[in-house]
């Protein structure tokens, strides 16, 4: 078998070749980059030599543009949704696309989601940080158990995510597409009469929709204003859900009161200066919901496992089969 050159893009916290999966490349010419580079010149000069690329979720994008300035590709392996990679034109290049659609739910999306919802009602970044600098009790936080827990997209995980807020003792209710809105009805739960009422009359909203031209800025600058200014407001999904600069104007105007954010227009958001970072009413995290170790072991698991089969001569999950005629 020859050695492929690998690329493994954007493993910000270089824990890729701590995980168990890492050995499956064995006997390969590995090469991982803890850095993200958006200009096409850099990242072209810095994969040009590359058989196989393995990217990390969908935060490079892979066009006809990018891929004319790879000659050596013959493989991008990754795990589930590629909405990023454009299949025709790795097709017409002799490249072949494989990933596993991902049977696991994202456990660790939910559990960031609670944990922010947590974080956030109860102040805890915040009095963590007094505590430090010698303060004590700086903020009253707010109860969830008997408050309404709104569900924008009621799907697998926004499913979990309820199920939680049962537990918790709060009241739920759903918005959504009609899918979101029939599964709720037949989980007895109750649905909202209208977009505006549904962000009226929630005192937490988290959202769980998938990111796509239908739903891109499905919320607007009126949604979030009809918010009462003691609602919390969580996004772990997509930032683009939101009408752009919306909800920091939103934020500004105290309605909602707070928001927890973990996904951000531009990432990595490596500046401080940020409007949404900057606001005092904001918890945010550097889109930390997929990022944990199982769900890595997985994703880089499968991803590793395609390569494998690929220098086997046996390819699996193979997004793009007309490339196999070629």
């Amino acid at each position: 078998m020859t050695p492929l050159r690998i690329a493994i893009i954007d493993d910000y916290q270089d824990v890729v070749r701590t995980l168990d999966c890492f050995p499956k490349l064995q006997g390969h010419d590995v090469r991982i980059w803890n850095d993200t580079i958006k200009d096409i010149d850099g990242l072209a000069q810095r994969l040009a030599n590359v058989d196989v690329i393995v990217p990390i979720r969908e935060r490079t994008k892979f066009d006809a543009a990018l891929l004319d300035r790879l000659p050596n590709l013959k493989l991008i392996s990754q795990n589930g949704h590629i909405p990023h990679v454009d299949l025709d034109a790795c097709t017409a290049r002799g490249i072949m696309v494989c990933s596993a659609s991902m049977p696991r739910p994202s456990y660790p999306t939910v559990e960031l989601t609670w944990g922010l919802i947590i974080a956030a009602t109860r102040y805890i970044a915040f009095e963590n940080a007094a505590m430090r600098a010698g303060r004590w009790q700086s903020t009253i936080g707010l109860g969830l158990r008997g408050r309404t827990l709104g569900i924008y997209g009621y799907g697998r995980l926004g499913a979990m995510v309820a199920k939680i807020g049962l537990a918790f003792g709060m009241e739920l209710l759903i918005w959504g597409r009609e899918g979101s809105l029939n599964r709720a009805k037949a989980d007895r739960l109750s649905v909202a009469t209208s977009q505006k009422d549904f962000f009226a009359r929630c005192d937490v909203i988290s959202l769980h929709l998938r990111l796509n031209s239908k739903t891109a800025g499905i919320i607007k600058a009126e949604d979030l204003a009809a918010m009462r200014p003691t609602a919390l407001l969580v996004n772990t999904s997509r930032a683009e859900l939101i009408q752009p600069g919306a909800l920091v104007a939103a934020l500004k105007n105290g309605r909602p009161g707070m928001a927890a954010v973990d996904v951000y227009e531009q990432e990595p958001l490596n500046g401080a200066d940020d409007p949404l970072v900057q606001l005092p009413n904001v918890l945010c995290t550097p889109h930390l919901g997929y990022v944990e170790r199982d769900n890595f072991e997985f994703a880089y698991g499968n991803a590793f496992d395609q390569i494998v089969a690929y220098a086997q001569g046996a390819p699996i999950h193979v997004r793009n089969p007309d490339v196999l005629k070629s």
